[in-house]
């Protein structure tokens, strides 16, 4: 049974410029994702892959490979020194050595649970009964397996989101073949990451949209905006995928090997017919240079810097953010939730949840002490 990938994030400088470095061990799909859906550069002297940190998106990074690796980013949390190549890894090599009791794997293909998790789970898993190889695991205490995951944390720095999978792998033993989960419940879990996704006004999109000049550009920016696009999904569109006469956008084997549809603006409808006389795409509905190849990733980033270089935005603006905005202005105008989630794929309606707190709706409406002060000021 093979390991599931990792990818761990770093930064650095290289070439005078900030980046993210992006660590894995040589694998052909996350090379190809890379390639095809990120702005990501092969460094010849570092020996990895790197994005430049003004077009790096930690939820845009996420999105696209959480399905192909784990994404260890704790390096981006708390930097204590400059990436250096040929750094030590942690060592996995018991991994191919250890035995996992039959039984677990067994339950875990029982319950239906993925293949991914349960090649999660098998690895990890065998790394705890590496670590305490010389005992019982029946006899393994709840104090003991937190200070496990304690010296993972502080040793390995591994990210809360490894940490809640560990913890389930562990968990997983101890309640569904020993049977003892009020024991395993009592285990810390990390507590979770509070940050809210940045978005851009109406006016800001508005004003970025405007000052393309160039058709196709103005296009693939609108698109990303109305129709709330990973960027990944835009590149990914085919002519067949437009439904003119339904208003709508099919989105294929979008995160998840999942299909939705999403909105198709009818504003910017004409503008996309002018764009398909002009251009005549062959079977992408943004190609390349050359015809049937698919548009760059790292284009898309150039195009929106630049645009908002000239509408005068000076803070960072990512292509991500304009789905955050997307999302973030159908809540402002009165659309559920539940729509919302369905527009962008979200498997979850927490995940959508997000949004609640960046909108203004609400607060939006709560008067200011200080503007009361100088209404009534004389």
């Amino acid at each position: 049974m093979t390991i599931r990938p990792k990818i761990k994030l770093d930064q650095g400088e290289h070439n005078q410029q900030e980046v993210i470095f992006v660590q894995f061990v040589f694998n052909r799909e996350i090379i190809n994702r890379l390639k095809k859906t990120l702005p990501a550069k092969w460094s010849q002297s570092k020996a990895c892959w790197y994005i430049p940190k003004s077009d790096f998106d930690l939820h845009e990074f996420y999105e696209t490979c959480i399905d192909l690796a784990y994404i260890d980013y704790a390096a981006l949390k708390n930097k204590k020194e400059p990436y250096a190549p040929g750094t030590k890894t942690r060592n996995y090599s018991h991994r191919r050595t250890v035995q996992l009791p039959s039984e677990y794997t067994d339950k875990l293909i029982q319950k239906r649970y993925s293949e991914s998790t349960i090649r999660t789970y098998s690895a990890y898993f065998k790394d705890f009964i590496y670590y305490f190889k010389n005992r019982v695991l029946e006899e393994i205490t709840t104090e003991e397996i937190n200070d496990y995951i304690g010296q993972l944390i502080q040793n390995e720095q591994i990210s809360p989101s490894e940490q809640n999978q560990r913890i389930n792998a562990i968990k997983f033993y101890f309640d569904k073949i020993l049977g003892r989960d009020k024991l395993v419940f009592t285990i810390d879990r990390p507590r979770k990451d509070n940050k809210l996704p940045s978005v851009l006004s109406k006016n800001e999109v508005r004003q970025i949209i405007k000052q393309c000049g160039n058709l196709k550009h103005k296009c693939i920016l609108s698109l990303i905006y109305s129709a709330g696009l990973r960027r990944s999904e835009l590149i990914n569109l085919k002519i067949k995928d437009i439904c003119t006469e339904r208003g709508l956008i099919k989105i294929t084997d979008a995160k998840g090997k999942k299909d939705r549809y999403t909105l198709l603006s009818g504003a910017f409808v004409d503008q996309l017919r002018e764009y398909y006389k002009k251009y005549r795409p062959h079977y992408w509905l943004f190609e390349g240079n050359s015809p049937r190849s698919q548009y760059s990733a790292t284009s898309i980033g150039n195009i929106l810097r630049e645009a908002a270089k000239k509408a005068r935005i000076y803070k960072r603006v990512t292509p991500h953010m304009l789905r955050h905005s997307f999302a973030t202005h159908l809540l402002e105008q009165g659309t559920d939730l539940r729509y919302i989630q369905e527009l962008l794929g979200h498997g979850s309606s927490k995940t959508t949840e997000i949004y609640t707190h960046v909108s203004n709706r609400n607060i939006g409406k709560i008067k200011n002490p200080l503007d009361d002060m100088f209404d009534n000021s004389t």
